[in-house]
């Protein structure tokens, strides 16, 4: 554990602390939300002094004080008028501050996400994760603007009345006082039952998001495969045990007021009762007792309040818990203080004895040697999960190697930093992503600053622009993320982004499986022509795409098994062969 995770608060204690520690730097909106709290509870408690003055002075038939009734209810209304706008700018200020606060925290949540390491991506579900970042915080956000707008004045309105009850009759406030502790602990004892609830209910709304998310995305296998009842069933059970932990939370938050509210009822009964004898006693008057009675349930409301912001607040706190859970994920290693920038590279690139498993009890490699010269083209072939992919994430240090090490231009990758590493890449991947932008912005990715004429002739290369101009808007058709075009048609952009970029070395893994037969062909001159005199690694099931490889190399049993170029594995006999006789033998 490292000294950072030693400090770190641990528990529902160590959330709320940590809470507390997104207004560190808002202290002057911290103390006028107090001063204003402060206003609202005052004027809110003046008027049944002020009411309690305005009956006195109604003695009976005829013994009115007209005078003293007026001043009263000029004061009434005096703090009434100052009492809204206090509960005004109460609202405006403490709405900044939950907001900003929730703010903050899901953009330090979002830029975090980009600094994690591929592996908490790949082992985490996306729609998880989202769920975290955009539900979480929306239902955090509201527990704090409840907590803002409640809690302080629900505080002081206790404090306050305390105070002006035991001025208007100790004997009286002091039953109030023994009879407090009912409410508090009755309400508690059913809050802290909902606790574990909540955090439940936020977990498995999180796994029920993943789910959807990677149902929608693939649906049409869904339905190809008539796996829906399967789907379905899944789905449902999920959602029952979010729905049985979403009943159970709200359940036991539900007792929380009602209970509370009938333990109020009780203590105000009591005054009541208690108060009409002190009256008759002449401990106080009749309108001293309809003040007092008006206290007691001013009194009594926070009570019921603070319950209802005790109950958001668990649920706020579970969603807390996994943004801050989130934000404490270990970011990916930084780079090593002397790491140099990869500015020019030549191209040369050395696998020695690589060593690497996603599970470190499940190598995928386990001892790989390349020596590539620059500018040379190298093929990587062998069934499906043999780890031709895995050396490409090596190559790129999406992940570091377990054992031996990687270099490019004679150093080792992580004496390079990993921006400029990655820069000197340019990939085309099988899984192709569009963001949601137009035509023009995906296509220009690594080169923002391309002109249109530029991004343009990269589509031409790519035989991209024939499909591109047919769109509603051209090169400035906004595409709605992976979902407005074809396959194949993703994949052309991503070639035509590699084309503009025009990077040192170049990553092709399966780049033109999605494209038709009579496009691969015109794509692969292209990509021949732009992998001229540039290092190129390129993976491919389809052999016919390899052929003119100056190095082919075949993955098998977490090492390379052969290599050579096309005619001397055919010569060999070896697996390359049964390979390329499998895809190319005659059928009978």
């Amino acid at each position: 554990m490292s000294e950072r995770d030693a400090r770190r608060p641990r528990g529902a204690d160590g959330t709320i602390r940590r809470m507390l520690g997104l207004f560190s730097a808002e202290r002057g909106r911290l103390a006028l939300a107090g001063a204003l709290a402060v206003a609202v509870v005052v004027g809110t408690l003046a008027l049944p002094v002020l009411s309690g003055r305005a009956v006195d002075c109604v003695v009976g038939p005829g013994q009115v004080d007209f005078a003293g009734l007026r001043s009263a209810l000029g004061l009434i209304a005096a703090a009434l008028a100052a009492t809204a706008v206090a509960q005004w700018a109460l609202t405006a200020v403490t709405n900044r501050l939950a907001f900003s606060a929730v703010l903050d925290l899901r953009r330090r949540a979002f830029d975090h996400l980009q600094e994690l390491p591929l592996s908490y991506l790949d082992s985490h579900g996306h729609g998880d994760v989202a769920a975290r970042i955009v539900t979480d915080a929306d239902m955090l956000g509201n527990g704090l603007l409840m907590a803002f707008q409640q809690l302080p004045v629900g505080l002081f309105t206790i404090v306050v009345t305390l105070v002006f009850m035991f001025a208007l009759n100790p004997a009286i406030a002091a039953v109030v006082a023994l009879l407090t502790p009912v409410s508090i602990f009755t309400a508690r004892f059913i809050a802290t039952r909902s606790a574990r609830h909540f955090s439940g209910q936020t977990r498995l709304r999180g796994e029920l998001t993943a789910y959807v998310e990677e149902m929608v995305g693939g649906l049409s296998a869904v339905e190809t495969f008539e796996t829906q009842d399967a789907v379905h069933a899944r789905f449902a059970e999920t959602d029952r045990a979010l729905g049985e932990e979403s009943f159970k939370a709200v359940f036991f938050s539900s007792l929380v007021n009602p209970t509370t509210r009938f333990a109020n009822a009780l203590v105000y009964a009591a005054i009541g009762i208690f108060g009409a004898f002190v009256a008759m006693g002449g401990g106080i008057t009749v309108g001293g007792l309809s003040a007092f009675l008006g206290y007691a349930d001013q009194y009594a409301k926070p009570f019921n309040d603070i319950s209802g912001v005790a109950t958001e607040l668990q649920n706020s706190v579970a969603c807390a818990r996994r943004l801050f859970s989130l934000i404490d994920e270990p970011a990916e290693e930084p780079d090593a203080a002397d790491a140099a920038v990869l500015g020019e590279p030549r191209g040369e690139v050395t696998l020695d004895h690589v060593r690497f498993g996603y599970d470190p009890a499940r190598p995928v490699l386990t001892d790989v040697d390349l020596a590539v010269r620059p500018g040379q083209r190298i093929a990587l072939v062998g069934e499906t999960g043999c780890g031709k992919t895995t050396l490409i994430n090596l190559l790129m240090r999406f992940y570091d190697v377990d054992g031996g090490s990687v270099a490019v231009d004679g150093r080792d990758v992580r004496a390079w930093t990993r921006a400029s590493l990655r820069g000197a890449w340019g990939m085309v991947l099988q899984d192709t992503w569009m963001r949601r932008a137009t035509v023009r912005d995906n296509v220009a990715m690594g080169r923002p600053d391309a002109t249109l004429e530029e991004v343009r002739a990269a589509c031409r290369e790519a035989y991209a622009d024939d499909f591109v101009t047919q769109l509603p808007a051209g090169y400035d058709t906004v595409l709605d993320g992976s979902a407005s075009l074809s396959a194949g048609q993703r994949q052309l952009l991503c070639i035509a982004r590699v084309m503009l970029a025009r990077p040192s070395m170049l990553i092709l893994d399966e780049a033109t499986s999605n494209i038709d037969t009579r496009t691969e062909l015109l794509v692969q001159r292209a990509l021949a022509r732009l992998m001229e005199g540039r290092t190129s690694f390129v993976v491919a099931h389809r052999l016919s795409t390899v052929r003119d490889a100056d190095l082919i190399c075949v993955v098998a049993d977490g090492r390379i098994a052969e290599r050579g170029t096309h005619e001397e594995l055919l010569a060999a006999g070896g697996r390359y062969r049964a390979i390329y006789e499998a895809q190319f033998a005659p059928t009978e």
